[in-house]
């Protein structure tokens, strides 16, 4: 059996990270695995000693709701297929089809499952909404050639989005990306430099705040801790209005400020050059404000280490190629701080906010 028939079993009972999870699980392949891991590190979350098993919570037939929404589903409900739960249909245009329900029998998950219908996702996947049609399209179609990849082996997910695009057609890449591209990207992380961070559980790269008795913080250590602001919401409900919370060391925004608006007398360009003066992106250049900071960062790292190289990707060789694994946290950490443009129309979905806070 191959691995994407053994994707296609694994999602019929757990869904997104637990179904990527199961897989490479199976295979053996996240624990044979010693390779260096990419950096920096914690952007990947790849989880220890390769074990990426998700944790799938059995479903009691507890029927769950979620403040300001109608909906009312179970736990296997919220990670249906092929269609997840849609806990807020009206913050959305209708959703087509790959979107919502995907296509099992070409092993295609809807990409509501893992963005979220609201494009938000989460910080093991891309942050999609709001971006410029053009640009997703291009993306799906360098996943498509191979110009696109993750430079981190062990990034699961990403291995299987490149898959799944290699399996879309036209009119559903086209499609997709017009659903995504008409929802304004809008407050999501609330940046907070500390010298501490909530110790995490690693759920197939999705970072967790240790509940209970062994609950707690640590140093932060140089890096950024990336979490929900309501582990169930997030972990279990795949709640869109729920956003996440970025420890990022102290001095990191500042630091991320002078290197993103100077250049830093030619170590890198800045980058209103390309993704204007807001960074809110110019034409079919994307927007890098107020996005996460773990997905800002491995794309740095992958521009870096040439694992993306499609049409626009040249721009970002001079930009990537001299930064160090600081520079590209603090880079992140200052770009994920940035105010969101204003929506020309109602704001979809809800965050905690788009500041820069220190304690």
């Amino acid at each position: 059996m191959n691995r994407m028939k053994k994707f296609s079993n694994a999602l019929a009972t757990a869904g997104c990270a637990a179904a990527v999870a199961s897989v490479f699980a199976v295979e053996g392949g996240l624990a044979a695995q010693k390779a260096p891991r990419q950096q920096p590190e914690w952007a990947y979350a790849i989880p220890p000693n390769g074990d990426a098993t998700a944790a799938v919570i059995p479903d009691d037939g507890t029927v769950y709701s979620l403040p300001g929404s109608e909906g009312k589903f179970t736990y296997t409900q919220v990670r249906g297929t092929p269609a997840p739960a849609d806990w807020f249909p009206g913050d959305h245009p209708p959703m087509p089809k790959i979107v919502a329900e995907g296509d099992p029998k070409r092993n295609i998950m809807a990409c509501s499952l893992c963005h979220y219908p609201n494009g938000k996702g989460r910080t093991e996947n891309a942050p999609v909404s709001g971006l410029p049609k053009d640009y997703i399209v291009e993306q799906l179609h360098d996943m498509k050639t191979g110009a696109r990849h993750s430079a981190e082996p062990l990034k699961a997910n990403a291995a299987l989005m490149v898959a799944m695009a290699k399996a879309m057609t036209e009119d559903e890449i086209n499609a997709s990306a017009a659903y995504f591209s008409a929802i304004p990207w809008t407050p999501w992380i609330r940046v907070v430099e500390s010298a501490t961070a909530p110790k995490v559980d690693n759920e197939a790269g999705l970072l967790l705040p240790v509940e209970g008795a062994k609950a707690g913080s640590e140093p932060i250590a140089g890096r950024i801790v990336e979490v929900p602001v309501n582990r169930k919401n997030t972990e279990m409900l795949r709640d869109p209005h729920s956003g996440f919370t970025a420890y990022v060391p102290p001095g990191a925004v500042a630091r991320g400020k002078m290197l993103v608006t100077t250049g830093a007398s030619g170590k890198t360009l800045a980058c209103a050059t390309c993704h204007g003066p807001d960074l809110n992106g110019v034409g079919a250049i994307p927007g890098l404000a107020g996005r996460s900071p773990s997905y800002i960062a491995r794309q740095l790292n992958d521009f870096r280490q040439g694992a993306r190289n499609g049409a626009m990707s040249a721009l970002m060789k001079p930009v990537t190629a001299n930064l160090t694994t600081r520079d590209i946290t603090d880079i992140a950490a200052y770009l994920a701080s940035r105010p969101v443009p204003a929506p020309t129309r109602q704001a979809v979905g809800k965050g905690s906010g788009n500041t820069s806070l220190k304690r």
